[in-house]
């Protein structure tokens, strides 16, 4: 691990700790974004982590950018990863796989040469991990899927993805928090409420959260609100 440091202006550095996404890079992002929040103390304004960055937003009118950089610095010198056994949260979010709600369904069964029932089996058993939050509030970025699953995004992204869209790209997967437009390929939909106003911090989950997609009935979908109706054509 040779960490670099980019500019992101007067107010912010990008850590750059990995270049390549993977599970095991969330203990040393994890322990960075702890150790900044010590460092940086009242003078920092955000944290926004990503599979292989953490971006540091800080108050230039209490620490200058080069002050900054050497506080950065001291952090990276004897940084070390969290223990692998902090999990985070753990969430259990019931989703209902049909093709009438996740018309990719069976392109991805298709590209994997497997059944839609066994995809839907190999997404479902599949533990995530909350990598990053973005795109749009309380949009979780998770991984790593099956890699048998692997499917590049749509050509062409949907004009408006339906709130609760559970969705997969490469080897990542999320749901859609809110309407959207998006171009993930959609496998169902989940009745979880992913970003609430009233809720503290807003979004249902966080970096270091583990999740699972629980498939339930359509019958089991709609008892608990979910929005059964099917998916526009693409246009």
């Amino acid at each position: 691990m040779k960490p670099v440091l980019e500019s992101a202006g007067l107010d912010g550095w990008i850590i750059r700790l990995f270049e390549v996404i993977d599970e095991h890079n969330l203990p040393w992002l994890s322990a960075l974004s702890h150790r900044c929040e010590q460092e940086f103390g009242d003078a920092l304004v955000d944290l926004v982590p990503s599979y292989t960055t953490l971006l540091v937003v800080f108050n230039p009118l209490e620490v200058s950018p080069q002050q900054a950089r050497a506080m950065i610095c001291r952090i990276l010198a004897d940084l070390e990863p969290e223990d692998s056994t902090h999990t985070g949260e753990i969430h259990e979010l019931p989703t209902w796989y049909d093709l009438s709600v996740g018309p990719e369904l069976q392109r991805v069964a298709a590209q994997a040469g497997m059944s839609v029932s066994d995809v839907i089996k190999a997404h479902s058993q599949q533990v995530y991990r909350v990598f990053a939050l973005g795109f749009a509030p309380g949009f979780a970025f998770m991984g790593l899927t099956d890699p048998r699953l692997e499917c590049a995004r749509l050509d062409t992204p949907r004009r408006l993805v339906p709130p609760g869209s559970v969705a997969m790209a490469g080897r990542q997967t999320a749901a859609y928090p809110t309407a959207t437009p998006g171009g993930w390929n959609l496998l169902g939909r989940t009745t979880a409420s992913l970003f609430d106003r009233n809720r503290e911090g807003f979004s249902l989950l966080r970096v270091g959260d583990q999740v699972r997609f629980v498939p339930v009935s359509r019958e089991e979908f709609e008892r608990e609100g979910g929005d059964a109706r099917p998916m526009e054509p693409l246009a």
